[in-house]
């Protein structure tokens, strides 16, 4: 913008506008606030109070100041960082929209509203009132009306078990954890405790299954449907099971060894199905968990935006539990990580598996996860980064380093921060790291170095050589002496049906002559079996 559209645009502070030079805790997570229980609006950082443009960059380090300030917030509404410039001076904006339900409470407990330029504390009978048009019931402790004698006894005892609970105090730790409410009638359950404790909750309770369905192709027709009924932590481990073992793994042969790799980590499944049903909303009854198993991916779909003030963009930095009771349950059998952790493990795990990144969708509606099963990294690239970890310990991120090397490419500082997703300083340690370790030969110095991988960890020819240039070399071992399927193998990496196609090929071209049957069989130069013939 202009200064003129600027101005034009936001002209003075206002019930939805807050201007600030800086980012100080306290008068941040006040407007934060006042946002989140009034009408929502934008605060533009790095403008005085009199409109004039200092400037305030979105820096990376800005950005962490402001999710660990909103991080101290009770409850604030959805929220984003955008960067913006007015002529050519940065500007920091964060916007905060008003909550769907419930309120949000400073760091402090207060409860704040936006009125003209002000955050107003509510006090006495206006709070009460405020509070109680605002109050939001977690929906996983709802009572269902079901008797708490109705849950099963052996579901019982292993949460008992898993809690390490006496007997004789299970009956208040259900009601404390929020798996059973109590009034006059009697004990119940909770949505939770219905959950957890029904051999099958969605008797009870609607569509509060996982629904996996596999596709062949990339069409809307599904050729298999399996249903997951149980109580939620069977849900979680036999859906998980499931899919794991419908995807299978990549087989790779290298040379003699051979890598089972997986497709997709199993824990990256786990995790992606336990924040499914965990985090869905379950006041949605005709909706189940959905999970779609395609050729290239599989996508974990959960009903229910994503809680408050959670969104795809800050999911790293911020959590929240719509289901806390669910999740604790969870927890206690190691299906669910600690509050945020989840979504870490997965995108962790995908990368130092080099494997492309998990993708989150929220649409309002739902959640989508969808996790590739195809890379950019070859199976076979992988196979050798196993190998050569081997010979020395390598960092997790630094795998890709390695990868882009084996492809003949000379690694600057930039190319690395592109690969890595890290600044330049956290590039050159970790292109420093893996030559100091010995596996990459570093050319110049300063900001002119380049590095290469180490020439004897060279991967074998059939990962670093062209299809030509395979060939070429098959042809020459011919020329020193005959060759069998084995020996092309243990030379090149490929395995047996790549060879025997290559070999196979050479002989149709005319380049190579085979002779002998079965395990005799051997393949000679021409040159060879023409000198074989005159002898």
């Amino acid at each position: 913008m202009t200064q003129a559209e600027f101005e034009a645009a936001f002209p003075t502070e206002s019930d939805f506008v807050e201007r600030k030079t800086g980012v100080g805790h306290q008068p941040l997570g006040e407007s934060i606030a006042a946002f989140s229980n009034t009408d929502g609006g934008v605060i533009l950082i790095g403008v005085t109070d009199q409109g004039e443009v200092k400037g305030k960059d979105p820096t990376q380090g800005l950005q962490d100041k402001i999710h660990r300030i909103v991080g101290t917030i009770h409850d604030p509404g959805k929220y984003a960082i955008y960067p913006f410039r007015v002529c050519g001076t940065p500007v920091t904006v964060i916007s905060v929209a008003k909550r769907s339900g419930g309120f949000a409470q400073t760091s402090s407990g207060r409860i704040l509203v936006r009125r003209g330029t002000m955050e107003i504390p509510l006090f006495g009978a206006e709070l009460r009132q405020f509070i109680s048009t605002r109050s939001l019931e977690k929906a996983d402790s709802t009572d269902t009306g079901i008797p708490f004698e109705n849950a099963d006894p052996e579901l019982v005892a292993a949460v008992i078990e898993a809690f390490d609970w006496t007997e004789s105090s299970a009956s208040t730790r259900f009601e404390e954890i929020g798996l059973v409410g109590r009034d006059g009638e009697g004990s119940r359950l909770t949505m939770a405790g219905a959950l957890h404790l029904l051999k099958r909750p969605g008797d009870k309770l609607g569509k509060t299954y996982i629904e996996v369905l596999r596709y062949r192709d990339e069409s809307s027709n599904y050729d298999r449907r399996v249903e997951f009924a149980g109580p939620l932590r069977e849900q979680v481990e036999r859906a998980t099971e499931f899919v794991s073992d419908e995807i299978g793994e990549e087989v790779v042969v290298l040379g003699v060894h051979r890598h089972e790799l997986s497709r997709i980590p199993q824990r990256v499944i786990r995790e992606a199905v336990a924040n499914a049903v965990a985090h869905r909303d379950y006041q949605q009854h005709g909706r189940c968990v959905r999970i779609e198993i395609r050729p290239d991916t599989v996508q974990v779909i959960s009903p229910g935006g994503l809680p408050e003030p959670v969104t795809v963009e800050n999911m790293r930095d911020q959590t929240a539990s719509r289901n806390p009771s669910v999740i604790r349950v969870l927890r206690k059998f190691n299906l669910a990580e600690d509050t945020g952790a989840g979504i870490d493990i997965m995108e962790d795990l995908m990368r130092e598996q080099l494997l492309d990144p998990p993708v989150f969708e929220d649409t309002g509606s739902e959640v989508r996860v969808t996790l590739p099963i195809r890379s950019a990294v070859a199976p076979d690239e992988r196979a050798w980064v196993i190998e050569v970890e081997q010979r020395g310990i390598i960092e997790p991120a630094d795998r890709i380093l390695l990868v882009h090397a084996a492809r003949k490419e000379s690694l600057t500082n930039s190319r690395a921060r592109e690969l890595l997703r890290v600044d330049a300083d956290q590039a050159r340690i970790a292109l420093q790291r893996l030559r100091d370790a010995g596996f990459l030969v570093q050319q110049g110095t300063r900001g002119g170095a380049t590095y290469s991988l180490d020439h004897s960890l060279a991967p074998p020819a059939g990962l670093r050589l062209e299809a030509p240039e395979l060939e070429d070399l098959v042809v020459a071992m011919a020329e020193d002496g005959p060759i069998t399927n084995a020996l092309v193998r243990s030379s090149t990496g490929l395995d047996r049906s790549k060879t025997m196609g290559l070999l196979h090929k050479l002989v149709q071209e005319g380049r190579l002559v085979r002779v002998g049957e079965r395990r005799g069989t051997r393949y000679l130069s021409v040159a060879s079996e023409q000198d074989e013939a005159l002898f």
